[in-house]
C-alpha cells in the first residue's frame, strides 16, 4: 500500500541536502546546497505524516498541495509530483530555493511541533522541479484556443510573470514591459546567485517567451512610453512594478562617498555574474574587495549584501541591526549561513552618523529593547553614553524599499494610492480605481515575499480573465 511508504518520521531523521563548506562557498556565487539524490529525496518525503489538517499547506501563501507531492515523491512518481506542484505554483523551483520555509510551510509542519524535525519541504520542491527541467517535462505554453484580447503588464518581476503565465495559458495575448534589459525583476538583479542561480530564472523567462509572451525591455514607463499609450494598446493593464525606492537614513554625513544603496550594490554584482560591463563595479564604487564593509539593516536584503561582500573578498563584514537576533525580520537560516561564512552581527546597534568625506567610519549608538509597540515587538531604546565608531570603507544601506510615486512618474490622473504610496487595489482581484487597470505584488502590499507576489499575480490573472470575458460579452451585445 502507498501509505507504507509514508509516516517514517519516527524512524528517519530530518536531513537537509549537503551544504558546501563555508570556506569553499564563500569563494563563488554558486548555490550553497547540493541536490538531493532520488533516494534521499524519497526518503525525506516519506517522513511526511500525511496529517488530516496540513498546516504546511494552509501556511503556504499559494496553498500548495504539499502532502500530495511529498507522497508522490516518496513513491517515485516524480512527474505526477511535478504536475501537482506546478498546478498551484508558477515557479516552484524558485520558491524551493528562496522561500523562507522556516517561517512558512516547514515552520508549521506537524511533526516539527511534535519534536521530530520538520520535513525538508523546500529542498524536495526544488528537487522535483529541477528533475522536471532535466527530463523535459516543462514545456512552453500551448493555449488550446487563442483569444483576441490583449493585456499589458508593467513589470517583469514574479507577480507580473505569474500573471503572464496564467493569462497566456488561457490564450490571452500578453505583452510585458520592464525598465531593465532582462526580465525577472529582483529575481534577476536583486537576489544573489548563491541563493538563486540565474539560469533558473532565465529558463522560466525563456519558457514564457516561447509560449507567446512578448517582452518589451529597456522600457521606462513614463519616459520611453506613456502609461496612457499602454492602456490604449491593450484591453486591460496590470501594474506589477514592485517597490524600488530605497528607504533613506537621515544622519549627518550620509552623503559621503562610499555609502551606497543595497539595490545598486546587488544589481552591480548580479550584472557582473552575467558578464556585463559594470564600470561602477570595476572602479571599486560598488565592489567590496579589500574593504571594511558595514551593512545597515536586518532583513533578507541585508543578508544578501553581507554574504555578497564576503564573496567579493571584503577585509571584514559587519551587519548593524537595532534589535536583537530573535527580533530581526530576516531568515534565521540566512543569519546562520552568513555567520558560517564570516559575517559579524552587531546586535542592538543603530547608526547615528558617518565620518569622512569618503566614508571612514559609522558612528554607532548602542540600544536596548524596551516596551513592545502596537505590533508586539519590543522597541529599541538608546543607551546614553555608549556610542562608538565602527571603521568602514563601504557602507551599504539595506533599510527596505518604498513605492515610487507612480501617478507623478506616469503623469496619470485617477490612479488612487494609499497613504503609504502603494497602489490602492481591491483585495483578491487587484482592481484599481482606473477601469481595466489592475495591480499586484509589492506595489500593492509594500515590500514582501516573492511567494506572495506569485499568489497575487495568479489571483489577479483570474480576475482579469473574468473582466475580459465580461467586456467581450458587452461588446458583442
Amino acid at each position: 500500500m502507498a501509505v507504507q511508504k509514508m509516516l517514517k518520521f519516527v524512524d528517519v531523521s530530518r536531513e537537509m541536502p549537503r551544504k558546501r563548506s563555508a570556506d569553499v562557498r564563500r569563494t563563488d556565487f554558486n548555490e550553497i546546497y547540493a541536490e538531493f539524490a532520488a533516494e534521499k529525496a524519497a526518503e525525506q518525503a516519506s517522513r511526511c505524516s500525511q496529517c488530516g489538517v496540513p498546516y504546511c499547506q494552509s501556511h503556504c501563501p499559494l496553498h500548495n498541495n504539499i502532502p500530495d507531492w511529498l507522497r508522490l515523491t516518496a513513491e517515485g512518481r516524480l512527474k505526477e509530483a511535478y504536475e501537482i506542484s506546478q498546478a498551484t505554483n508558477t515557479f516552484p523551483e524558485i520558491c524551493g530555493r528562496i522561500c523562507p520555509q522556516d517561517r512558512l510551510c516547514e515552520g508549521n509542519c506537524v511533526i516539527e511541533q511534535s519534536g521530530h524535525g520538520t520535513v525538508t519541504i523546500g529542498s524536495v520542491e526544488k528537487y522535483i522541479t529541477d528533475t522536471a527541467w532535466e527530463e523535459g517535462w516543462v514545456q512552453p505554453i500551448r493555449p488550446a484556443v487563442e483569444r483576441s484580447e490583449s493585456v499589458g503588464i508593467i513589470g517583469a518581476g514574479p507577480g507580473g510573470l505569474a500573471a503572464a503565465d496564467v493569462l497566456r495559458r488561457a490564450g490571452v495575448q500578453v505583452t510585458v514591459y520592464d525598465r531593465y534589459d532582462r526580465a525577472g525583476g529582483l529575481l534577476t538583479y536583486g537576489i544573489p546567485g548563491f541563493k538563486l542561480e540565474k539560469d533558473v530564472v532565465m529558463n522560466r523567462i525563456d519558457q514564457l517567451a516561447k509560449g507567446g509572451v512578448a517582452f518589451v525591455l529597456n522600457c521606462n514607463v513614463g519616459e520611453d512610453l506613456s502609461f496612457d499609450a499602454i492602456r490604449g494598446k491593450h484591453d486591460a493593464v496590470l501594474i506589477a512594478t514592485g517597490v524600488y525606492k530605497t528607504r533613506d537614513l537621515a544622519a549627518p554625513g550620509g552623503d559621503a562617498d562610499g555609502i551606497v544603496r543595497a539595490i545598486d550594490y546587488l544589481t552591480a554584482s548580479n550584472r557582473k555574474s552575467f558578464g556585463d560591463d559594470v564600470p561602477e563595479y570595476d572602479s571599486g564604487e560598488l565592489n567590496a574587495a579589500g574593504k571594511k564593509v558595514v551593512v545597515i539593516g536586518g532583513g533578507d536584503t541585508a543578508m544578501d549584501c553581507v554574504r555578497t561582500a564576503i564573496r567579493q573578498g571584503a577585509e571584514s563584514v559587519k551587519c548593524l541591526y537595532r534589535r536583537d537576533r530573535a527580533n530581526m525580520p530576516g531568515s534565521q537560516r540566512e543569519v546562520q549561513n552568513a555567520e558560517e561564512e564570516g559575517v559579524e552581527f552587531v546586535w542592538l546597534s543603530a547608526p547615528k552618523g558617518f565620518e569622512g568625506d569618503a566614508v571612514t567610519g559609522v558612528q554607532v549608538q548602542k540600544m536596548r529593547l524596551g516596551a513592545p509597540d502596537a505590533t508586539g515587538r519590543q522597541m529599541p531604546e538608546l543607551i546614553e553614553g555608549a556610542d562608538y565608531v565602527e571603521e568602514a570603507d563601504l557602507v551599504i544601506k539595506a533599510l527596505g524599499f518604498e513605492p515610487e510615486d507612480l501617478p507623478k512618474l506616469w503623469n496619470t490622473d485617477g490612479l488612487e494610492v494609499t497613504r503609504w504610496g502603494t497602489v490602492k487595489a481591491a483585495f483578491g482581484t487587484g482592481q484599481t480605481s482606473l477601469e481595466g487597470v489592475f495591480a499586484v505584488g509589492d506595489i500593492v502590499r509594500g515590500a514582501s515575499l516573492v511567494v506572495w507576489a506569485i499568489r497575487d499575480g495568479r489571483d489577479c490573472a483570474a480576475a482579469m480573465l473574468d473582466y475580459l470575458g465580461q467586456s467581450a460579452t458587452v461588446a458583442a451585445e
